[in-house]
């Protein structure tokens, strides 16, 4: 493989970091002190901490296991189990992070704003506005330049931009260390004060399960290094990279949570707009706290932004190569990146820009769909490496780590309710007729085992209540 589009540790390890600490880091201390007191925090995290840890081990072993497959997400679902939840596996991936990098120039322009807007004169507002449409627009079509340069150049970018976020993170970890009061910690232990007359359920695992989207969300990401694995200087890097990346960011994410919870009540920070990050700071430092951490989330989503239109930009490739995208999406351009997946999805983000300005929705709308779509890929990872441990009949490490992560990722389905998955359900369809086009253009014929002909017939019929909700909710 030529030197240019290869990847060392240190830039693989960034990428992960960069991914999984975009925007969410930055809002984290409202959304949990919303939906959980202490004690169902502590819950929380041990379990997100305990399946995310495993879930990142998972990738780390089917890098070794596989060093022969490339992009992590799609390759593995598709050696497991078939081409059909290969791609589902890919496009539920490659929507994910599409509609996720919109959700990063929304909000970096709606940070932007805060500098910018006065009462009498809004800019940028909630980065819907015209004004924000266009640098929006701008900057989607500079990283589309920036990553048709070559993978390797864009990466190195997106190194310099992770030292230049997580510093004041750090220091926002330091100082909510220094101000920490436990009585403050402990005032709302039980999150007895999240029950009110419309809603008098706040018992613990209420509060833990609402917790978990919330999780899932600020850790998507952690597949960057498998997924950019046929980059990698070393494979054995893929691995280290995910594990280090996971281990670093999981202990900035419970460190930020509970220690803001020590310096504010649960309540005070719950009623914070977002960032919330910059209201916490701001009480222990005064204004210009406030100022850096909005400087800091522009800087943070924009190079999330570009690791994730890699990502982006890398999964229909793949998929092509194996007749699941166009045939398009095969050829590289001379700085070996795939041209004609770039392009299609840096045009998608610019339809979806437009339709953000003209329906006006947000960066939680957006969250809402990405989130929606990246439970059944992750899924997929500990299930394939459950079913290869036995497979070959491995170490029963190999069982228990496949066993874990695919448990958490069932659990994160069924935290996030019938909702979210009707939800994907109607995202997943236009899929569908994309895929089936794209294996008539490459094999001739469409050619599905019983097991898929199952899985579309499923599909179908959940597209049913799918719409029948969406229907409702748009009428609501």
């Amino acid at each position: 493989m030529s030197s240019k589009s290869q990847i060392g540790l240190a830039a693989l390890t960034a990428l992960v970091i960069s991914s999984m600490i975009g925007s969410g880091i930055f809002s984290l201390p409202q959304n949990m002190a919303s939906v959980a007191g202490s004690q169902a925090l502590l819950i929380g995290w041990l379990i997100t901490g305990v399946g995310i840890i495993f879930l990142g081990i998972s990738f780390a072993m089917l890098a070794k296991l596989r060093p022969d497959l490339d992009g992590g997400i799609y390759t593995y679902a598709r050696a497991g189990f078939g081409d059909l939840m290969g791609f589902f596996s890919a496009w539920g991936y490659w929507l994910c992070t599409t509609v996720g990098i919109v959700g990063y120039l929304v909000v970096a322009f709606e940070a932007v704003g805060t500098f910018t807007d006065t009462s009498g004169a809004v800019l940028f507002g909630k980065g819907n506005t015209f004004a924000a449409f266009l640098g929006e627009s701008a900057v989607a079509w500079l990283v589309y330049w920036l990553v048709a340069r070559g993978i390797k150049e864009a990466a190195g970018v997106n190194l310099v931009a992770t030292f230049v976020k997580v510093f004041p993170l750090i220091l926002f970890i330091g100082l909510a260390a220094y101000f920490f009061k436990a009585d403050i910690f402990m005032g709302d232990w039980t999150g007895a004060s999240l029950a009110t007359p419309e809603n008098p359920d706040a018992d613990i695992m209420t509060q833990v399960k609402n917790t978990m989207l919330i999780t899932l969300w600020v850790f998507t990401g952690i597949e960057g290094a498998a997924v950019l694995s046929k980059h990698a200087k070393s494979r054995a890097d893929v691995g280290r990279a995910t594990v280090i990346g996971v281990s670093l960011t999981l202990a900035m994410y419970v460190a930020i949570t509970l220690l803001a919870q020590g310096v504010l009540p649960r309540a005070d920070i719950a009623a914070m707009s977002n960032p919330s990050m910059a209201g916490v700071l701001a009480h222990m430092v005064g204004g210009w706290g406030k100022v850096l951490i909005s400087f800091c989330l522009i800087v943070s989503v924009l190079s999330s932004y570009l690791s994730w239109t890699l990502y982006a930009t890398e999964i229909p490739h793949l998929g092509a190569k194996n007749g699941a995208f166009p045939a398009s999406f095969v050829k590289l351009n001379k700085n070996e990146v795939p041209h004609g997946s770039l392009l299609f999805t840096t045009l998608t983000v610019q339809l979806c820009l437009f339709l953000v300005w003209q329906t006006g929705n947000s960066y939680e709308a957006l969250l809402l769909i990405s989130t929606s779509m990246i439970l059944i890929p992750y899924f997929l990872i500990g299930a394939y490496l459950l079913k290869l441990s036995f497979e070959r009949k491995l170490p029963l490490k190999y069982k228990l780590v496949g066993l874990i992560a695919t448990a958490y990722a069932l659990w994160i389905v069924y935290a996030a309710g019938t909702e979210y998955l009707l939800f994907s359900v109607l995202l997943y369809l236009p899929g569908v007729l994309l895929f089936l086009y794209s294996q008539r253009k490459h094999h001739g014929s469409w050619r599905f085992n019983t097991y898929e002909k199952v899985i579309l017939a499923v599909l179908a019929v959940l597209a049913v209540p799918a719409l029948g909700q969406f229907i409702g909710s748009f009428g609501g």
